[in-house]
């Protein structure tokens, strides 16, 4: 989507149309709103990836949501809304699906780098099609079933977003994790029988709620630590 002229590269955001770029006003106020500056180029590369998952959508069924407005508080702000709740340099996100909430927090977090899991192939597929195609050279995608990985080294971070009831997500993602990494649960409403459920070892270290521009439901961010 960059162009050229009189031999300078141009900002992404200054060769959009008129559509593209009210959605990069958009989407910097919204992530504004939520404490997450975003750039004009990082919302287009947004914008950009929506593009890519509409298009591979129709032939690969990768998401429920087809809706370009439902795509927009439902995979980009709701993953940018746990923006300030990672921890250290190495993400994993487990269950990504078709890269959310991987994606777009590789893409205001450069200096982090972020392996996004899934055991659908044809998933994954699109994460590394879409992570060249925005120029994320801080995303792998693995093709895998998490319970099945032994990484060299343990992950800071390990998200995971509608993936499992807490019991069973903290025993499947153990072995990704370190004595310092952290758990974070992106949930809907408070699941107070799974927190109430958690395995020995574990605890809840924080919570919030989690407010979602244009999005009604409720959802919550719970970070778990050994």
């Amino acid at each position: 989507m960059q162009v050229k002229s009189d031999g300078a590269r141009r900002p992404l955001w200054q060769t959009a149309g008129e559509d593209a770029l009210s959605l990069v006003h958009r989407l910097v106020v919204d992530a504004k709103s939520m404490g997450i500056s975003l750039t004009e180029n990082d919302a287009l590369r947004l914008q950009q990836l929506l593009d890519e998952l509409e298009r591979w959508n129709r032939t690969y069924n990768l998401t429920a949501i087809t809706k370009r407005e439902d795509m927009v508080t439902h995979h980009l702000l709701d993953s940018l809304a746990v923006h300030d709740d990672l921890y250290g340099d190495s993400i994993a996100d487990v269950g990504t699906g078709a890269g959310f909430p991987g994606l777009p927090l590789a893409v205001v977090n450069p200096e982090r780098r972020f392996t996004l899991i899934d055991s659908a192939g044809k998933k994954i597929r699109f994460v590394s099609h879409a992570a060249h195609a925005l120029g994320l050279t801080n995303v792998e995608g693995v093709h895998a079933r998490v319970e099945s990985l032994r990484p060299e080294k343990p992950f800071d971070t390990i998200v995971a977003r509608a993936f499992a009831p807490l019991p069973k997500m903290l025993e499947t993602v153990t072995p990704l994790c370190g004595p310092h990494s952290c758990v974070l649960a992106m949930k809907g409403k408070w699941p107070q029988e799974e927190v109430d459920s958690i395995p020995a070892g574990w605890r809840v270290e924080r919570s919030r709620d989690v407010i979602v521009p244009g999005l009604a439901e409720a959802r919550c961010a719970i970070v778990l630590v050994r």
